[in-house]
């Protein structure tokens, strides 16, 4: 094929932002096309077409998330042991039966009910910032909302909450070197967070509650409880997903007005638009880039023979600009009619399971931030995480019109 080589799992190929153009010819010219690692020396399958992905999430028994987990580095057996102690890296039916123990606490009715705090949590968000005409969007703004909202529904103390934002960080940023030095330090922090765990696991058990915590303990899989290395598994789990995700998103999204201000205006002239624009948001510039699946058969997929073992990865990045599913993919439009089409939560036994509360906080956080940040603009050129899994900002440095008094 003409496609240049690009090794999508190395960080630097992000170095100048997401290769739209190499995807765009991937799905065009070999839309499951085989890329040597020589960063690992394991080889893997780019999938890059909507359908194609859809087929690999719908499909556990063909693609599994638990082989070698749904994530794109390479373990030692015992890491993926440990690892498939997690949601994210089981397949059916233990996948559907550690999910429901939880699932009850993300159903929209739930989610709903806590719509007013939400909205009030925003507000004071933006009232710190709007008076200054400038900010550090994602630490001040982005990062705060669902950072609150996930520690509340953990029960973490409030003068814990920044330890836990220093901490996901650090495990996210594992190829960033602002972020994260070593493998050691991400395996530390995670640790933290482990330990962080069993101290909120101890201090239910002696003080009981009607939240989130009190779902994971009395919860039950095959008539047994989890255990405490299972809790602290799903702890750190839904922290890491709660608040680094919807962050992503929200700076993101902030960029996208920022670079087409005359829809930023649609939106404060009609707001009812907003919840449209999120879905764009989530289409265009997705937080996670990629996951894994392990093929466990021989089997042909977009024409091309995967052999069983094989490591194949799904962009999302891709099957989100997809030209059969989506017109004039690359242009950003709020007003596109199935925005909401999007794959960015995924698909099939692993789609989201906290969708619903992220959609809630994104629209939220943007109906407060649209009217009041008015007329902004970059101070500073958006400073990217290196890495090949999310496309995340560390700093975005704006200014705007100061709120007056």
């Amino acid at each position: 094929m003409s496609c240049p080589h690009l090794n999508l799992l190395d960080p630097d190929a992000y170095q100048n932002g997401i290769p739209h153009e190499h995807f765009a010819r991937l799905r065009e010219e070999r839309p499951v096309y085989w890329q040597e690692d020589p960063l690992t020396d394991v080889g893997y399958w780019v999938v890059s077409k909507y359908d194609d992905l859809q087929y690999i999430s719908k499909h556990p028994e063909l693609f599994s998330s638990a082989a070698r987990t749904a994530l794109s580095s390479e373990m030692s057996e015992e890491e993926v042991v440990m690892q498939r102690m997690m949601m994210l890296n089981m397949d059916p039916p233990d996948h559907l039966k550690y999910r429901r123990i939880v699932n009850k606490a993300f159903i929209p009715k739930v989610v709903e009910a806590k719509l007013t705090h939400i909205r009030d949590m925003a507000k004071e968000i933006v009232d710190k910032v709007a008076p200054r005409g400038e900010c550090e969007f994602v630490a001040e703004v982005a990062a705060e909302l669902p950072l609150q909202v996930i520690c509340e529904l953990m029960g973490v103390a409030h003068e814990d909450r920044h330890m836990i934002f220093h901490n996901t960080n650090i495990m996210i940023g594992a190829d960033d070197p602002d972020l994260s030095t070593t493998s050691d330090e991400g395996m530390m922090a995670a640790a933290e967070i482990y330990t962080y765990g069993y101290k909120i696991l101890e201090n239910h058990r002696a003080n009981p509650g009607d939240n989130l915590i009190d779902m994971l303990v009395t919860g039950t899989v095959d008539g047994e409880q989890l255990s405490d290395d299972e809790f602290a598994q799903f702890f750190l789990l839904l922290l890491v997903a709660g608040n680094e995700t919807t962050r992503t998103v929200t700076a993101n999204g902030m960029k996208l007005l920022i670079e087409h201000p005359d829809q930023h205006q649609q939106l404060i002239d009609d707001p009812s638009l907003i919840p449209n624009a999120v879905e764009e948001f989530l289409r265009y510039e997705p937080a996670v880039m990629q996951f894994r699946r392990t093929a466990m058969a021989d089997l042909e997929l977009g024409g091309q023979q995967i052999r069983k073992g094989d490591k194949v990865i799904m962009y999302y990045t891709s099957a989100n600009r997809d030209e059969d599913h989506f017109s004039d993919p690359d242009s950003f439009d709020i007003h596109r009619s199935n925005a909401k089409e999007h794959r960015s939560f995924g698909i099939g036994e692993h789609f989201c399971l906290g969708s619903h509360l992220a959609r809630l906080e994104l629209q939220v956080m943007f109906a407060e931030i649209i009217p009041r940040l008015r007329n902004p603009r970059f101070a500073d050129k958006p400073n990217y995480m290196r890495s090949s899994f999310l496309n995340s900002m560390k700093t975005l440095h704006i200014e705007f019109d100061p709120e007056p008094a």
